[in-house]
């Protein structure tokens, strides 16, 4: 336990004694979401981000010390280790250290330096490296036997073995390793045979290009390794050879005789044949490594913004996807998201039946009562969004615009077939788009994150990692909203805190089986959720409509009875005490703060009792993009233009203004002061106002400026 202590806290700077107590509670199963909100005291009130990178480091450690005991056993096997050697991999502090130190002892596969040995040239190879002999010629043919007839075979068999000796030193690979750090170039040129190919056509800014590896933003490296392995050019890595070399002899040679002369040689070997290719390649992967965690962060950080999207809430709701020579598929959605009816209308070419949509949409909106009207943003949307807009309800509907993105992949999966098991995919799709307006959140749970359609270069990072964050994101956001347990689906309540997949479909059965949940204590009847699971997820399941009001708040249920006792102090029922902010503001908090209970848990009640039940989230607005905009071509140098935040890169974001190709705000025309972060500007599904600087309409690219935020 000291030694994870000492290691995390080594790369957190968090107090010993938060990081002990959360490692403990992570220990007894506890959740990051739980642990971050009701188990403040314990933690010194760290939140879900600096919980999740004690995680990650805790993981990080685990995976080392398992690395340190199989190289142990491994060496020890051998009968190579020494105490010296034990003691070095056991301070180790990362993986690269422990490799260096256990690859002279790593079985290879069969090598020069191996063949070299089997001829019995290990001996020539340390006479050499004595560097005290001067006439290591006559030495060599000593060595001219078997397979070896010439004295040149024999000392170029000792360069072999001396090579090996100098790639498997770790000061010398420190030392480029450094080098490598500070100085490689990354330079690109084109396969000439692919310079024409129309799909190299959007990476031939990388045709010939080069710059420093250490200050390459992660989406240009990304791009040049996407261009690399769609095999439209190729990538080297660089760095001044005659400087790294020098480096080398200087550690190694020590006289000025015929020995340092083969030396110098095997040195050169050994550069160019082991240690550039390796340590390159090396250096390449951590350049990947950390543009893969720059661009996971990005993503993550969509979609938080993404799921966090502001919901209509509990409203009828119209959903259209929009279509031309198919139609539009139409359907109603009840304040549930539950299908009433659903059909196809065809306004646009070819049928151009109009006026026939139009009294089709007039009749379900007033048959269902609808209040809000949702328009997906794919092809036909903007005329379709006019058609609508012509039609005089009886009542005043909101018409939104909503992201088809991912809509396709959710109603062709599993999900959606046993949602909908009777209805096609045209329909599953219409009615994620309407769900997707009424709660962004609930429906964007059953999509694959990476389908959604923020960030950027998603599918090129490390999978594993993106998902593992990506879980995160979802987790964090679930629990941060809450969930209603008798309307929630699946999948939602599969990222419920302590839930998962199988209790999940445990609750939805039980619900199905015996109606909706009436108190929180009712939670404990599904099967196979027990104590455990009731503590972490219970406080983050909201009960609407239950007898006791706290059901529907986040306050967990071990904190029920310091409330009754509050409400029994001042006198009030605990229904008058709830939302009352003038009582809750006087209540001495000092009075109620035991061995268990400390003066922040009961500073979060108060705030929710407050407001109990409240939605972070802001609720959707409604936007009108500039009607005379349809494509591209009506695009001009200087328009003012009215967008929404589609997409946010490192490089800036991606803003549509109601057109197919969405236009970029570059970092450097987000502000004129120096941007570090663009999320500090801008928010994904921000309406803002945005100049045009530049319309490329043969590569369909579009420069805009952020003139101001809505």
């Amino acid at each position: 336990m000291t030694q994870l202590l000492q290691f995390i806290i080594s790369k957190t700077q968090l107090k010993e004694t938060s990081v002990k107590n959360t490692i403990n509670l992570l220990n007894e199963d506890c959740t990051i979401p739980f642990i971050s909100r009701y188990r403040k005291e314990a933690t010194g009130n760290l939140d879900e981000i600096q919980i999740g990178d004690i995680v990650k480091y805790k993981e990080q450690f685990e995976a080392l010390e398992k690395r340190k005991i199989a190289i142990l056993k491994a060496l020890e096997e051998q009968d190579v280790l020494t105490e010296d050697l034990k003691q070095k991999i056991e301070k180790a502090q990362d993986l690269t250290v422990l490799e260096d130190l256990y690859l002279p002892y790593k079985k290879k596969r069969k090598t020069k330096a191996e063949t070299a040995r089997k001829n019995g040239l290990e001996p020539l190879a340390k006479i050499i490296m004595s560097q005290k002999a001067n006439d290591i010629e006559s030495i060599a043919y000593k060595y001219v036997k078997g397979d070896i007839k010439t004295t040149d075979e024999a000392l170029e068999g000792a360069r072999h073995i001396i090579a090996e000796w100098i790639n498997e030193r770790a000061d010398i690979r420190n030392s480029l390793r450094n080098q490598l750090e500070r100085q490689a170039q990354i330079s690109t040129k084109v396969i000439k045979t692919k310079k024409e190919d129309e799909k190299a056509q959007k990476f031939r800014d990388y045709f010939d290009w080069s710059e420093s590896l250490s200050r390459i933003p992660s989406h240009r490296l990304l791009a040049i390794l996407r261009a690399e392995g769609e095999g439209f050019i190729r990538v080297k890595i660089e760095i001044d050879e005659i400087r790294a070399l020098e480096l080398i002899d200087n550690r190694i040679i020590k006289s000025q005789n015929a020995c340092a002369d083969q030396i110098e040689l095997a040195i050169s070997d050994a550069y160019k044949r082991l240690l550039f290719p390796s340590l390159s390649k090396e250096t390449l992967n951590n350049a990947k490594d950390k543009a893969d965690e720059s661009a996971i962060t990005v993503f993550a950080k969509n979609l938080k913004q993404l799921l966090l999207g502001s919901p209509i809430g509990e409203k009828r709701v119209l959903a259209i996807d929009p279509g031309f020579k198919s139609g539009c598929k139409v359907v109603c959605l009840d304040a549930q998201g539950n299908l009433k009816h659903n059909e196809t209308i065809f306004p646009h070419p070819p049928q151009n039946d109009s006026i026939g949509a139009i009294k089709k949409i007039s009749s379900l909106a007033e048959a269902h009562k609808i209040e809000a009207i949702a328009i997906g943003n794919g092809t036909a949307s903007r005329e379709t969004e006019a058609l609508i807009r012509k039609i005089h309800f009886k009542n005043n509907l909101e018409v939104f615009v909503v992201s088809e993105a991912g809509a396709s992949i959710y109603s062709a999966s599993p999900i959606a077939r046993e949602e909908f098991p009777n209805y096609d995919v045209t329909v599953r799709g219409s009615v994620s788009i309407g769900r997707r307006l009424q709660d962004p959140l609930a429906e964007l749970v059953k999509i694959d994150a990476k389908s959604i359609g923020v960030g950027q270069y998603q599918h090129d990072v490390d999978q594993a990692k993106l998902q593992k964050q990506l879980d995160t994101v979802i987790e964090n956001c679930v629990n941060a909203v809450g969930v209603n347990i008798n309307s929630a689906s699946k999948p939602l309540l599969s990222h419920v805190s302590g839930i998962g997949p199988k209790l999940a479909e445990n609750i939805f059965d039980y619900r199905s089986e015996h109606g909706v949940f009436k108190s929180r204590k009712d939670i404990l009847k599904v099967p196979r959720l027990g104590g455990k699971a009731f503590e972490q997820s219970a406080a983050f399941l909201r009960i609407k409509g239950a007898k006791n009001p706290l059901d529907d708040s986040a306050v967990h249920p071990e904190s029920y009875a310091i409330i009754k006792k509050m409400a029994k102090d001042e006198g009030v029922s605990l229904q008058e005490l709830i939302g009352n902010k003038s009582k809750l503001q006087n209540i001495d908090l000092k009075k109620y703060v035991s061995q268990d209970v400390g003066l922040l848990t009961l500073q979060d009640i108060i705030k929710e009792l407050e407001k109990p039940g409240l939605d972070i989230r802001e609720k959707a607005k409604v936007f009108t993009f500039d009607q005379n905009i349809k494509k591209i071509t009506d695009l001009h140098e200087g328009q003012l233009l009215p967008g929404i935040v589609n997409n946010i890169t490192n490089f800036g974001c991606f803003v549509d203004v109601g057109i197919k190709e969405s236009g970029l705000i570059h970092v450097s025309n987000l502000s004129d002061s120096f941007v570090k972060d663009v999320n500090e500007h801008v928010h994904l599904h921000q309406q803002i106002i945005v100049k045009v600087l530049e319309v490329d309409v043969t590569r369909k690219r579009i420069q805009l400026k952020l003139i101001k935020q809505c």
